[in-house]
């Protein structure tokens, strides 16, 4: 198990990254057309191709997903991806063409001290392009990517991903990109809202604040507009799922960031989640057998999200947010 979500046979994931720009994208490609879909609770989402992920469309399966910076602007990674994919020859079948099938959604970085002077056309196509020639089982975590860019209220954010093995015998996983509103921390100090998922001292073993500090009465929020943060994420399985099994799974992990993060789902953030099941392994019971791996992608989720903040380095820019590291050493 490498505690990345490419635990999950039949995914590779890739990265491509622009610290001048200070954003970046993520691709979760699939080894073979793959059933998902997504639930969305923030206030404020980008996403591209979510409709036809409702489990009465017509589509059954999806090539790839894509998580990018660059707000509306990051839209644009997923037809890089989708250009990709189809100079592969992958792709939804309509007689004799082939059309990738590419969701995705977008986080706002573009006031995080980046170079978004870009010119006529954003660079997030060819970032998405690149990401998936840079697809692989291991990749590296925090400042790269769709979370290159990202920020918590007080601490630089980042990609992060984590695996376990459910109740049930399934291997499950998650990837985030953390932007988020509010904090993966308790206030002030180093310690992890996650903390009580956390596995072998993933993000620093820390455990709970004692004595548990009291919490504020004004919870900490980044002073950006509407819609300028947003978590993105993916969990995936190797259960065999149906889309409305899986749409159910996308609703029970939006609980793992509400375990990680604090203030969550605001109308500030655009916090989506897809999920996405490769079909390795059938269910014993549709009912029970799903309430357990949705409990397994809730704690993988949670901790995923304290990865990709502890692992984050802060960007080359002046004036932005410290790491975690940096504030409170390792």
């Amino acid at each position: 198990m490498r505690n990345l979500i490419t635990d999950v046979a039949g995914l590779s994931v890739g990265n491509a990254t622009d610290l001048t720009l200070a954003s970046g994208v993520t691709v979760l490609l699939f080894d073979e057309p793959t059933v998902a879909s997504v639930d969305v609770r923030g206030g404020g989402p980008g996403t591209r191709e979510t409709d036809l992920l409702a489990p009465d469309e017509t589509v059954g399966a999806v090539h790839a997903l894509t998580l990018s910076g660059g707000s509306a602007f990051g839209l644009d990674a997923a037809g890089g991806v989708a250009a990709a994919l189809a100079e592969r020859g992958i792709g939804f079948p309509v007689g004799d063409a082939r059309v990738p099938i590419v969701p995705g959604a977008v986080l706002f970085d573009l006031l995080n001290g980046g170079d978004k002077n870009w010119g006529r056309f954003p660079p997030y196509r060819d970032l998405g392009y690149a990401a998936v020639h840079a697809a692989a089982r291991d990749f590296p975590l925090g400042t790269v990517g769709a979370g290159t860019g990202a920020t918590t209220v007080d601490l630089k954010g980042g990609l992060g991903s984590a695996s376990m093995v459910a109740a049930t015998g399934h291997v499950v996983g998650a990837l985030v990109a953390v932007n988020a509103c509010g904090a993966t921390n308790f206030p002030g100090g180093p310690h992890f809202w996650a903390a009580p998922f956390e596995q072998d001292g993933e993000f620093g073993g820390l455990g709970l604040p004692n004595p548990l500090p009291p919490l504020p009465a004004r919870p900490p929020l980044k002073g950006l507009p509407p819609g300028a943060n947003t978590t993105i994420a993916i969990v995936a399985t190797d259960a065999v799922l149906t889309k409305a099994q899986c749409k159910r799974l996308a609703v029970m992990a939006h609980d793992g960031y509400a375990h990680a993060i604090w203030p969550v789902h605001t109308p500030l953030d655009g916090d989506t989640i897809f999920a996405a099941a490769t079909g390795r392994r059938p269910l014993e019971d549709p009912v029970f057998d799903l309430a357990l791996l949705g409990d397994a992608v809730v704690r993988t989720l949670a901790r995923a999200c304290a990865r990709a903040v502890f692992e984050a380095k802060p960007l080359p820019q002046q004036d932005t947010l410290p790491s975690w590291r940096q504030r409170f050493g390792r």
